[in-house]
């Protein structure tokens, strides 16, 4: 990762906000689900030995090998060859094979991440939502190890008659307006000054 120097006027104030989307207890949640699953030792390279900050979530899935294992997980084959080389080039390419298992899997695209949120740790929190949205949809199919998240909804199509739609078409709708409501008058003149009068007068 190149060195970016030091954010000012608005570039802060976008880092500041995405800083404070960002959940570490959610984030921790999702940690422990991908270890549920991947069975993979995802403890960061600091002295402490467990995530303490943002920046520690980002160490953690950064190579992208966790994601991909867990991707091949829910969806198996969705990550023909998982990158073990530790360069950026690599790295970059698990987090992309990633992002395209998940679409394949059925993840809609507003759900998912940049490249650069995690690998430049930029937006965190847009990962921690991908995962959660992950682990929904994997409810959804009845994947039968965790999930988190909340299980995406099923479709409910409503099939209507021809005679019912038609039926629709009779009936204004108070968006559409009415003559009956407020209206103008018994008001005063325009340019007349207004009455008000205590009450009994």
């Amino acid at each position: 990762m190149a060195y970016q120097g030091p954010a000012y006027g608005l570039s802060r104030d976008c880092m500041l906000k995405a800083q404070a989307k960002f959940d570490l207890n959610q984030a921790l949640i999702a940690l422990d689900w991908i270890k549920d699953v991947t069975k993979l030792n995802l403890d960061p390279p600091n002295d402490e030995g467990f995530v303490k900050n943002q920046l520690d979530f980002a160490n953690v899935l950064k190579d992208g090998t966790a994601l991909c294992t867990l991707i091949n997980k829910l969806c198996p084959g969705a990550v023909s060859k998982i990158n073990t080389m530790k360069t950026p080039f690599k790295e970059r390419e698990n987090l992309e094979m990633f992002l395209k298992g998940c679409e394949s899997y059925g993840l809609k695209r507003h759900d998912l991440f940049q490249v650069n949120d995690l690998y430049e740790k930029k937006n965190l929190y847009t990962v921690v939502n991908c995962l959660f949205a992950l682990g929904g949809l994997a409810k959804k199919k009845q994947y039968d190890g965790p999930t988190i998240g909340v299980k995406v909804a099923d479709e409910n199509k409503r099939a209507f008659s021809k005679e019912k739609l038609e039926l629709g078409k009779t009936i204004i709708g108070l968006q559409s307006g009415t003559n009956q409501g407020a209206s103008q008058r018994g008001m005063t003149p325009y340019g007349a000054p207004r009455q008000i009068l205590p009450d009994g007068k």
